[in-house]
């Protein structure tokens, strides 16, 4: 038998929608490929985003903004020195971008201005922190993007 060129496009078209759909369901099914949301109520917090940009803003006004540092056992969050420390209340969140199960919140408790956080707890790799405290009733939010080796 004979395989005339049209029939051969047609084998293989055939054969690489086979090979497309083989690898989609090959990611879909392994666990390995994990398709989760950054956020697991967008909605919900899509709605609360103005008042998320008012936090951004203020902490923006401030003169002296918050440092955070890496240096060899720790992260160093420092807060500006025109706060009082002990009136600092909130958290301070690290977000893993490509692993959501090592995402996690530390509260903000202060006795002087700095805030250690020990490296053991993280692995290497981009590290999203974000601060949310309060100070005399007003909301403040800060982010940074941190590479730790």
């Amino acid at each position: 038998m004979k395989i005339n060129w049209g029939t051969s496009i047609v084998i293989a078209f055939g054969l690489f929608m086979t090979f497309i759909l083989f690898f989609v369901f090959k990611v879909q099914s392994n666990p390995k490929y994990d398709n989760e949301l950054v956020v697991d109520e967008y909605y919900k917090h899509d709605a609360h985003y103005q008042d998320e940009m008012a936090k951004i803003q203020s902490a923006e006004d401030l003169a002296e903004k918050p440092k955070i540092s890496s240096s060899e056992g720790n992260i160093k969050v420092t807060f500006p020195a025109e706060f009082n420390p002990k009136n600092i209340k909130g958290t301070v969140s690290l977000y893993r971008p490509s692993n959501k199960k090592l995402d996690f919140e530390i509260p903000i408790s202060l006795s002087d201005s700095t805030l250690l956080i020990p490296k053991n707890k993280l692995v290497g790799g981009r590290w999203d922190i974000t601060l949310n405290w309060e100070y005399e009733k007003k909301p403040y939010q800060f982010k940074e993007v941190l590479y730790l080796q």
